[in-house]
């Protein structure tokens, strides 16, 4: 881009030429933005509304548990409700299933497979293709409290059934190097990141106030990512199950730059739409369930 200061007539002097000079010109000539202007800072107090298209080449997935719908408006989840105002919720989204197990392997493989409790993995060793298995080397968990690295035992406050990759048989080596503790901070470079809290952190063992008040520290962090601030990445925000109601409805937050402010969408949507809405950011085969499900991409402007 050449710069305006030095083709401009020879009159263009004083006030106007000091204010030209040394800056950044955003548009070219033909009013085309430029590909290396800088992006403005997203606040953390507003990250979504920011951006009427963005391409998104990163997803994160915290999942909490144990928690209906009745979080909305709930005085013990001030945070919560505040993301709700700011960013976007689905208002009518589903659980697959009760214990907390077939809906962990559901939303990453696209079916239950079989699985209708919440034994530990030697009991449900899946040779079955995942999320994890379709990006290879591209996924991350962090899994909270977890002692070691893709830890198939549960023990204190990590539950080995909140932490699905170390189900999946086939995929041992990967699962060392990529499901590893919760720690900051978190690298995002990865496209699929999947955050588990622990059992207190994520609501499933602990009043609603101790989860809402973990998400607003790491909330935070994710939205001044480089990969948020790049409008490139979106998070979602969901509960594995309800707490036992015949519904089986919980609430799904969405924040990404694109998705409107305050957005409330109605359209039934579970836990396959998650998954489906993920790969298909990802350009990603649609696996079991995903494939028949309605995508989330439209609805919050993806």
């Amino acid at each position: 881009m050449r710069d305006l200061t030095r083709t401009r007539p020879a009159t263009l002097t004083g006030t106007v030429a000091r204010a030209l000079a040394g800056v950044s010109l955003l548009v070219c000539l033909t009013g085309v933005p430029s590909s290396a202007a800088p992006l403005a800072k997203i606040p953390a107090a507003a990250p979504c509304g920011q951006a009427q298209v963005a391409t998104y080449s990163h997803v994160v997935w915290i999942m909490m548990e144990n928690e209906g719908y009745s979080v909305v408006g709930s005085p013990d989840a001030p945070y919560f409700n505040g993301l709700i105002a700011r960013c976007a919720i689905a208002t009518n989204y589903v659980a697959i299933s009760h214990p907390s197990l077939p809906n962990y392997i559901a939303m990453t493989s696209g079916s239950p497979q079989g699985v209708s409790d919440d034994a530990e993995p030697s009991a449900h060793p899946l040779a079955v293709p995942s999320i994890f298995s379709q990006l290879g080397s591209s996924w991350r968990t962090y899994a909270e409290s977890m002692p070691q690295a893709c830890d198939r035992v549960t023990s204190g406050q990590y539950a080995a059934r909140h932490n699905p990759v170390v189900y999946y048989s086939p995929y041992a080596t990967s699962c060392q190097r990529n499901d590893v503790p919760l720690r900051f901070p978190m690298n995002l470079n990865a496209a699929f990141t999947f955050i588990v809290p622990n059992v207190c952190n994520d609501m499933h063992s602990c009043p609603v106030h101790v989860g809402d008040a973990w998400l607003k520290r790491v909330v935070p962090l994710i939205v001044a990512s480089a990969q948020y601030q790049s409008r490139r990445l979106v998070l979602f925000i969901t509960f594995d199950e309800n707490n036992l109601d015949a519904s089986n409805q919980v609430p799904t937050i969405v924040i990404a730059p694109s998705t409107p402010r305050g957005l409330r969408v109605g359209t039934r949507f579970d836990h396959y739409s998650l998954l489906g809405t993920t790969e298909r950011l990802l350009h990603l085969k649609l696996l079991g369930g995903a494939q028949t499900s309605q995508s989330m991409v439209g609805a919050f402007h993806l």
